[in-house]
């Protein structure tokens, strides 16, 4: 089973582990960054639709781009998500499988391994330049990782648990993976007062890293195992025809 999670915009500069392995598009991302990097701030902020403080925080890091120190990516990030997972706590044995089965979807690197070498950067999914083709960067990515997010599945089970976000399934065909491998989305509601259920943003991402943890410490290996996972009050929901949606519920208190 391989398990996708998306990257977070927040990130730490330094980590106490040193990285294993180089991003498969490592020579990709250094092209998009060196185009960055002549950028000015006003057009950083354009291009990354972002603040004059952002885009000058995201200015230095691309002028440095090349020689700041590299960390792990499941550790460089500090999202909500990221938060759930912990990453630092994980053990060794963890991280190992981690490293074998866990993808981390991202605008800049494409697809990283757990242990990926990154250094602080900011991307986002419309940026468009002379690299890409003058395409937003998310469609760039789609012929590149389609067919190597396939083969990874298929090299394993066939399984991949999507715990990335809608916005990171344009990196790919979605529809042909989705018709290629088999995907198990796992959904996070919480119950109203009315019975109804509704999805949280920061619940549904502080599940997915609870999620990415309770799989990478238990090693699991098949989809139904995720039925004993609970966090926060997240119970497994049986739906009977949500084979490949499964819902985990929390009662409103």
């Amino acid at each position: 089973m391989q398990i996708l999670l998306a990257n977070a915009k927040i990130m730490l500069d330094k980590t106490d582990r040193k990285p294993l392995s180089t991003p498969l598009f490592q020579n990709v991302a250094d092209t998009l960054a060196a185009e960055m990097a002549r950028m000015d701030v006003e057009d950083l902020a354009r291009q990354l639709d972002c603040s004059q403080k952002i885009a000058t925080e995201n200015w230095r890091r691309y002028q440095n781009f090349m020689a700041a120190e590299k960390m792990p990516a499941l550790l460089a990030y500090n999202g909500q998500a990221y938060k759930h997972l912990r990453a630092s706590t994980l053990s060794d044995e963890a991280l190992e499988y981690a490293q074998k089965h866990l993808w981390i979807t991202c605008f800049l690197y494409g697809l990283l391994r757990p242990m990926d070498g990154i250094v602080p950067y900011r991307m986002e999914h419309c940026v468009t330049l002379e690299a890409t083709n003058d395409k937003p960067i998310n469609q760039f990515w789609k012929d590149r990782l389609t067919d190597v997010l396939i083969d990874c599945v298929w090299a394993d089970d066939g399984i991949l648990l999507h715990l990335s976000t809608e916005e990171y399934e344009h990196l790919f065909d979605w529809k042909r993976v989705c018709k290629e491998v088999t995907v198990v989305q796992p959904l996070f509601y919480v119950r109203q007062k009315d019975g109804r259920l509704k999805m949280q943003a920061v619940w549904a991402k502080s599940c997915r890293g609870a999620m990415v943890r309770f799989v990478l410490n238990n090693r699991l290996t098949t989809p139904d195992e995720l039925s004993a996972f609970s966090y926060e009050g997240f119970e497994f929901a049986p739906q009977s025809d949500k084979s490949t949606f499964p819902y985990f519920v929390r009662e409103q208190l």
